[in-house]
Formats: structure tokens, sequence, C-alpha cells
């Protein structure tokens, strides 16, 4: 029989997305695969059981689906009761962070659930890109920060010319130019508003001024890392950025911040400092914010704050989920990629020397295999090992 594929619903009470919309759902059936859906999985972000129904789909509860389905697919983390569940030789999807949650990959490992963590995925590799879920919520997450911006500014976006007179355009500033950042530029223009980016990596410029924003040179000397991203930066280096962006920041009327370097805390760009030096009445919308921190000083993960001088400090945690029916479009896109990569012949083939899947696999056949993972860790260095196949029921 066809290899089952289960879409479970999230626990997260933040999360809206759900990882397979039914466009792909149409996409695994049409390749003889069985897809289960988890009642109600789709309906925050728009699609409804009848929706996966019409093209297939088999709506039925998380615990058929958690006993009987090869793959398992989902947003984010599972709760412990889904990891008490979870079946020796399952595959399990989704975007995980395993970076920073050892004691849940142990627990996976000891019962032997393969996991494929999707932030892991190696991006500067052209084939991988498809898989590449970071690039694709970021860049909602990116469109929904200068929305959000400029719900909270107590001003005109763009220049406004009346009879009554002329109101100045907002000045903003996107600290981190990657996908996210460049996204948030793009629909600051686009609002109407002067905008400028800030990073660390000089090849950034060209891509910002593309946007038709102004680039905001560093003192670091090259804070390009490795995989795409900005590297962490030394403390003496930290420092440095913190007191050149603190004019920066006193320039501008809203700042967005989307620094992020994947399996640490977010770098502080935004001092309480600089939050003081602030203009009234400005606006920082922080894309980091999370339990590990933020780029912006008492800044909270799905919180708001606003002081005595009406400076708005927006913990934007996870905001992708508020644009749920496109990201789960997009999300769902790179999952469907990632099983036309892992699915041949009716069976899951993971071979751990692909130089995609070393990356991206974090759990496979009892062992905690991602290099990153382990070196986090400390383990050793594994050997060289042949795949295995997991068979369909």
């Amino acid at each position: 029989m066809s290899l089952t594929i289960g879409v479970l619903k999230e626990q997260d009470e933040h999360e809206q997305r759900v990882s397979v919309d039914p466009e792909v759902t149409k996409r695994l059936v049409k390749a003889g695969l069985t897809v289960l859906v988890e009642l109600g999985a789709g309906t925050k972000a728009n699609f409804f059981d009848a929706d996966y129904e019409s093209v297939e789909g088999k709506i039925t509860d998380r615990a058929s689906i958690l006993s009987t389905a090869d793959v398992l697919t989902m947003i984010s983390n599972p709760d412990q009761a889904t990891l008490s569940a979870l079946k020796t030789g399952q595959l399990l999807i989704g975007q995980f962070n395993a970076l920073t949650v050892a004691d849940e990959m142990n627990q996976l490992a000891s019962t032997k659930v393969n996991v494929l963590s999707l932030e892991l995925v190696p991006r500067t590799i052209s084939r991988a890109q498809t898989m590449d879920v970071l690039s694709s919520q970021a860049s909602v997450a990116g469109y929904k920060a200068a929305l959000l911006a400029s719900n909270v500014f107590p001003k005109y976006f763009p220049m406004m010319i009346t009879a009554a007179g002329t109101v100045k355009p907002a000045k903003v500033l996107v600290l981190g130019t990657g996908v996210a950042g460049l996204q948030a530029i793009g629909t600051a223009k686009r609002l109407g508003a002067i905008v400028s980016g800030y990073d660390v990596r000089p090849a950034s410029r060209g891509e910002v001024e593309s946007l038709g924003a102004t680039f905001l040179t560093s003192s670091v000397s090259n804070g390009a890392g490795a995989g795409g991203y900005a590297r962490e930066l030394t403390a003496e280096e930290q420092a440095a950025q913190q007191k050149e962006l603190a004019d920066f920041i006193s320039q501008n009327d809203i700042i967005i911040t989307t620094a992020q370097v994947p399996g640490h805390k977010p770098p502080l760009l935004v001092t309480e400092e600089s939050i003081q030096n602030a203009k009234p009445g400005s606006v920082f919308v922080d894309l980091a914010a999370s339990e590990l921190g933020g780029n912006v000083a008492g800044s909270q993960p799905f919180e708001t704050n606003i002081d005595e001088r009406q400076v708005t400090i927006v913990g934007a945690a996870n905001l992708a989920s508020q644009v749920p029916n496109s990201a789960s479009q997009l999300f769902a896109k790179n999952v469907l990629a990632v099983l036309n990569y892992v699915i041949k012949d009716e069976t899951v083939q993971v071979d751990l020397q692909d130089d995609v899947l070393k990356d991206l696999v974090a759990v496979y056949d009892g062992e905690i295999v991602n290099p990153r993972l382990r070196k986090t860790l400390n383990l050793p260095e594994l050997p060289k090992v042949e795949p295995i196949e997991t068979e369909g029921d």
C-alpha cells in the first residue's frame, strides 16, 4: 500500500498556520499517497475540512493519524502528548528549531522517530531552495511587520498634500536586510515611507538600494557568516554596533528589527538608552522577539508595550502566523519539495551522505545526526552510514 501522510493541527495558541494546504494535498494524492488531515487543522488559515475532502484528503482525529501515518507534518514543535504518541520509524517534518530543543531531540532519538527539521535546510544549495521555510516565512513576516508598524504608528506613512497643509512622510529604519528585512523595506516603500536599511553584511547594499532605500554602512568590518546568515558578533563588535545604531534610531520614526542567528540568542541591537533617545511616538517592531530574547531591549514575544513617551515596542514573534493563509500555502510548498526529495518508489529514502539531507535531518534511526546539533551537544562526529528505507503499510 502507499505511504500515509498525516497533517496535524497545531497546538500552540499563537499558531494559525497549517503545514499542508488543500492544493498540496491534491498533488500528494495524485502522486499515489494517502493524506490524513486532522479535523479542523486548516480552519484558522481559511482551509476547511470540506476543502481537503474535495481533493480526496481524509479528515480524521489526531489519535488515528498518530497511530497510522508513516510521515507526520506540522509547523512547529509537538507537545508532550504528541511526543509520547509517536511510533518508532515514523518521519516527522516541521520547523522545530532543533538547535535549541536538545531534550526534545534526544527524546525523539530514544524512540527512533526520524526528524527533518526544516530550518536546518542548507540555504545556499540551489536544489534545496524550494524547501527553505525560513525564507518563505520570513518574507511573509517582513511584509506583515511593515503593515503592523503602519497600524501602530499615529501618523501617515506617505507624504500627504492636502488643502489643510502637507504632512511629512514617516521615516522607517530596517535593521537586518535578509529576506524579512528586504520584504519590510519593499512594503514600507510601497506605503510611501522614506526607508533605510542597515546590515553588517556589505553585500546587502545592492539589494537594499535596488528597492529604493538608503543603505546605512556598518562599522563592523564584515558580519557575513556561513549559509547566507549574519555571523554572531563579538562583544566588542556588538558594543560598536549598538553605539552607531543609536544615532540612526534617533533620526527615524519606525524601527523594524529582523536580526537572528539560528540556534543562538538574537543580538541586542536597540539598547534601553537608544529607546530613551528615540523620538516620542516612535514604534519598534521586533521580529526576533522570543523566549531567548530579542533585538530590542525589553521586548517580549506576543506583547506590545507603550511607555510614557508613547514609544511603542511590539514583540512581533511568529508574525508569519498572522497571515496564515498565504504563509500556509508557502510552507506547504516547502513541505511538498521535501517529500518529493525523500519519497522514492513508495518508500522514504534518506541518504545521510546527500549534501542536502545531511543538514536537513536532525534525528535518524535512533541517532542525532545533524552535524551542527551534534556539535551543540558536544557529541563526536558520526561515521558514514548507509541509507535505510521506511516502507508504507
